[in-house]
């Protein structure tokens, strides 16, 4: 466990967390929300008893691997019970208080609705916390409707989300309205349009979309300003111009278990007796990465799916960003076609780099997502003017392809901290990578002592 030290930014936003029982932290992606937030709650139950017990409502895939992780990484956190409502239904029963008892309860948000259904009136939770409260924007969905109603049991809400750039500031209505019940932008969804929008395209019977009046939306901020606490790295920390956010990525049973198989039979394949070449090695270590990412080549050069796991977490990560650009980096021709599968029905503007045309609409902000094979950029690419932030889907053991491809967007000209995003497939071999590259030695015989270690492992276990 770690001793933490917070920025002063961090100490400011645990205050006001303390201070108000209702209130949205919209914080830049990766600069702390989570211990922010369970420092807080500590405080909240163990010095001012001012807490029971706590719900956190999250992505499924931060739900499985973020913040019980984050509650056992830092010493003043030491003590601070976290169940996970994750799983079967069963499995989802036995978490819950009645069986469990914890001081933070987690739960994925498609199964809100049912752990509403579970409670109705009986809601045990006087806290609630929204991790990524930009996933409670639409009020007619199920989730929004279910939280609603329990809302007159919850004496304090917290949502989390990155700095809001929403792509509709109708989108605000529904979040806000959680944390106080219509008060500063209508009780209603139609009251909030009448008087800060006027209708945009329509027929006789119908109206299609809305448009902000003029001065709309700075007074909707100014609306909001004291429940809601917003923070960009550049306005507030004295920050590294480089920031490095590793996220991981857990396996979910089913995939857990195909990817110990596959990985298990990948390592026994090689020979005990052989000295392990580089090429072999590299043969080896290039299947262990596809399986990280969520599929593999077979010998046929068949793709064969694995998990989806590792896309869900990007497709977490890229909703995290509120809409800011990012550059996305993939390794294998399968990890391409699936990331634009998975992308397409974002209605984001997601294109490859090729050349020179894709350079020039990235930071013309023509692109939101630009998908680049690290060793197709060169010394010469120029990326500071479209965004700050790179997702690594597919790690690389190659240090000078890791470090040149993030100085395509951290260079002169760039105006903002630039943030490297790392998923990282938990107990895969994207931690031997991630811990090479962090100790800057990405090496041949750094790739090949952790290619070895697993071997051993294996063959222990076999």
């Amino acid at each position: 466990m770690k001793d933490w030290h917070p920025w002063p930014y961090q100490s400011y936003c645990v205050e006001k967390l303390l201070e108000l029982p209702n209130v949205a932290l919209w914080l830049d992606m990766g600069l702390g929300k989570t211990v922010v937030t369970l420092t807080a709650i500590k405080r909240l139950k163990y010095e001012k008893w001012a807490c029971g017990r706590v719900l956190v409502i999250a992505p499924k895939a931060v739900a499985e691997s973020v913040w019980h992780k984050e509650a056992a990484k830092w010493k003043h956190l030491s003590g601070l019970r976290v169940s996970r409502i994750l799983g079967s239904a069963a499995q989802r029963r036995d978490a819950l208080p009645d069986r469990t008892p914890a001081d933070v309860y987690v739960i994925n948000r498609e199964n809100v609705a049912w752990l509403v259904g579970c409670y109705q009136n009986r809601w045990p939770f006087d806290t609630v916390v929204i991790d990524e409260s930009s996933s409670f924007k639409n009020h007619q969905a199920k989730r929004f409707k279910a939280l609603r109603a329990v809302r007159p049991h919850i004496s304090r809400m917290i949502e989390l989300t990155g700095t809001p750039r929403p792509r509709s500031l109708e989108d605000l209505w529904a979040q806000i309205y959680l944390l106080d019940g219509g008060k500063r932008l209508g009780r209603t969804i139609t009251a909030f349009r009448q008087a800060f929008f006027t209708p945009g395209r329509r027929n006789r019977t119908t109206i299609f979309d809305y448009v902000p009046i003029p001065g709309a939306e700075k007074a909707i901020f100014d609306r909001l300003s004291d429940i809601c606490i917003s923070m960009k790295a550049e306005d507030y920390l004295d920050l590294p111009e480089l920031i490095y956010n590793n996220i991981s990525v857990h396996l979910d049973p089913g995939a857990r278990r195909t990817y110990d198989r596959l990985e298990r039979d990948a390592l026994l394949e090689v020979d005990p007796e052989s000295i392990i070449t580089a090429s072999t090695a590299a043969a080896l270590d290039n299947k262990l990465l596809q399986l990280c990412n969520g599929a593999v080549y077979d010998e046929d050069k068949n793709v064969i799916p694995v998990h989806d796991c590792k896309i869900g977490m990007l497709l977490e990560c890229v909703e995290g960003l509120g809409g800011e650009h990012a550059v996305i980096c993939y390794n294998f021709r399968h990890d391409l076609d699936r990331l634009l599968t998975a992308l397409q029905p974002l209605d984001l503007r997601v294109e490859v780099y090729r050349g020179a045309e894709q350079e020039r609409a990235w930071n013309a902000g023509e692109i939101d997502l630009l998908l680049l094979q690290p060793a197709s950029c060169g010394y010469g690419l120029n990326l500071q003017n479209g965004g700050r932030h790179i997702i690594w889907f597919g790690l690389t053991w190659n240090l000078e392809y890791y470090a040149q491809t993030n100085k395509r967007l951290h260079r002169q000209g760039q105006t903002r901290p630039v943030m490297v995003h790392n998923l990282v497939v938990e107990g895969g071999r994207d931690e031997d990578v991630i811990a090479s590259l962090g100790d800057k030695d990405a090496g041949q015989e750094r790739l090949l002592q952790a290619l070895k270690a697993r071997l051993l492992k294996a063959r222990e276990a076999a």
